[in-house]
């Protein structure tokens, strides 16, 4: 029969589908790598090559003046490998796709969607723009529209943006809100997590969103060392740079964790587009774990965004001057708090690598099916030493940050 389950590229076709209803945050960021994309390899280890955007500064004269085209490279390797496999009995062979669907390919695609939930999840680390108050927990239109207003001051596109919050967030934000919340009809795992629109937001139910801990971050850190400023040149591939500071609690192992958020006193954030100072703090995410040194409490930190103080990519109104003040901002040392995300479409990229379909042979059969960025393989294979079928999906992808600016935590 040709609706049965033993029909493999009918089954794969049923399982992007399944899969695609079970996204939530993987429907609202960008799935479309742009034309510049190269990838290399179609297996663990291949590679994904993304352009950022190129920015230019007008130059106010009737004198042609050409500017240098600084083009920044995100290369992402696509090493995150994931399947759900079972065995089947001949009986399960002889299913109508519809009841196979129901039994088999939907609960299997709801975990592998659960899992590229969880990694974009998992990027909030790698996001700096900060707002709410650790411990609070979200509950009113203020708080959506910090989150907002936040990004507006950065110059982030009004369209197409989106907020996932936690149980607890939602509950609160719902009952809050519940004068103005219209329910809908659900229908996708989308359409049932979502709780309205506000302050320009689509907003959602995730329970796939991280809780940070917080780094020792004891001490009285500063900044040791003046102009400790980068160029777009030398950071446009990582957006990343590091900084010396000190003051830090002595020997400590973890004096600062990767997702904990700083600011330094005397450096603001500015709009990316006009460059003009918003008047606030920028906070900088730790990009990797850190331990302080001996005598001073030293330490380097890697963080983001890199602090660019002039041109079309400037970040900060100024560089941290020599023993200027840090503060963590995520929390008291150890504590831990959930991390709600607010962004626009193009903050993250998922990027699904196409593996290869082996030719059919010793009782094994294989399809592909790509769709709307989306692949999944399926693969039906027969094991003479335990006489039983099997079905296995495999998807091999990654989460790429490719604008920092476009993303804000909201802290619980």
């Amino acid at each position: 029969m040709a609706n049965d389950f033993k029909n493999t590229s009918l089954v794969t076709k049923w399982a992007v589908k399944e899969f695609l209803n079970a996204l939530v945050m993987g429907q609202k960021i960008d799935r479309q790598l742009d034309d510049s994309r190269v990838f290399s390899g179609a297996k663990v280890g291949a590679t994904a090559f993304i352009r950022r955007p190129v920015l230019f500064e007008a130059t106010a004269s009737s004198t042609y003046s050409a500017q240098d085209i600084e083009e920044g490279t995100v290369t992402a390797t696509i090493n995150n490998r994931q399947h759900v496999g079972f065995d089947i009995t001949d009986e399960d062979l002889s299913l109508k796709i519809e009841d196979a669907n129901e039994r088999y390919i939907k609960p299997a695609m709801e975990e592998l969607a659960q899992v590229v939930e969880s990694a974009i999840a998992a990027k909030y680390t790698e996001i700096p723009n900060f707002v709410g108050t650790p411990g609070t927990t979200p509950s009113t239109f203020l708080d959506i529209g910090n989150a907002g207003a936040e990004l507006s001051k950065l110059g982030v596109p009004m369209a197409e943006r989106c907020a996932f919050w936690d149980a607890e967030s939602t509950l609160s934000l719902s009952n809050g809100l519940k004068g103005v919340f219209v329910q809908g009809t659900a229908k996708t795992a989308i359409e049932e997590a979502s709780f309205g629109r506000y302050s320009g937001f689509d907003n959602f139910e995730s329970n796939s969103l991280k809780t940070h801990t917080v780094g020792i971050a004891t001490g009285t850190p500063v900044v040791n060392g003046a102009s400790q400023n980068v160029t777009y040149l030398t950071s446009k591939d990582s957006d990343t740079q590091t900084i010396v500071t000190s003051g830090w609690t002595n020997d400590t192992s973890d004096i600062l964790l990767a997702g904990d958020v700083l600011t330094f006193a005397g450096v603001n954030s500015v709009n990316r587009r006009t460059r003009e100072d918003t008047g606030d703090l920028q906070t900088f995410t730790v990009i990797s774990d850190a331990d302080s040194g001996a005598s001073t409490g030293p330490a380097t930190l890697t963080i983001a965004p890199a602090m660019i103080t002039s041109g079309p990519y400037q970040t900060v109104t100024a560089a941290p001057a020599n023993g200027a003040t840090i503060t963590v901002k995520t929390g008291d040392g150890g504590s831990s708090h959930k991390q709600n995300l607010a962004f626009h479409k193009n903050a993250l990229t998922i990027a699904f690598v196409p593996l290869d379909v082996a030719e059919e042979g010793s009782g094994v059969k294989q399809s592909r099916e790509n769709y709307k960025g989306i692949s999944i393989c399926a693969t039906k294979f027969f094991s003479g030493a335990s006489m039983t079928q099997s079905y296995r999906f495999d998807i091999l992808f990654d989460v790429i940050v490719q604008n920092r600016s476009f993303a804000c935590r909201v802290t619980k």
